[in-house]
């Protein structure tokens, strides 16, 4: 399975930005291949610097663990099964929303991640970028 083109995280970095300039939050935007690696990111204007690690460990742990980072935020509290997952793998596991990997025909191809405001918002915006991903695949 061919991964995510730098034209089409391109495309999906539009649509996020769109909305995050609807919701007047700056964002900043990742999208990674499958493996979780950097295909491309945009920092919008006056975007939080630390979006910027942020945004693309998102994308890394969507990818690495094939679902959408808010899905292991109360398996990783304490007591739980997966608590003191964000402390594996340098640190590069995020548990909360803005992380989401990206499907063709059953397989994950990629992923995008996105931070800059409350997690509602980056959850928000990633999703717009998710919607245009799914209606073009």
């Amino acid at each position: 399975m061919e991964s995510i083109s730098l034209s089409e995280a391109k495309t999906l970095i539009e649509a996020a930005e769109q909305r995050a300039n609807e919701i007047e939050n700056p964002m900043v935007i990742t999208v990674a291949n499958d493996e979780g690696n950097l295909v491309a990111q945009h920092r919008m204007d006056d975007a939080w610097l630390a979006s910027v690690n942020i945004s693309r460990n998102k994308a890394y742990t969507a990818a690495a663990l094939e679902m959408p980072t808010h899905e292991l935020a109360e398996a990783s509290e304490p007591g739980n099964s997966l608590y003191g997952l964000q402390t594996t793998d340098d640190n590069r596991i995020v548990v909360f929303g803005g992380g989401y990997p990206l499907e063709r025909d059953g397989e994950v191809v990629g992923a995008f991640g996105v931070s800059g405001g409350a997690v509602e918002q980056d959850r928000e915006v990633a999703e717009a970028g998710v919607e245009e991903w799914n209606r073009n695949n």
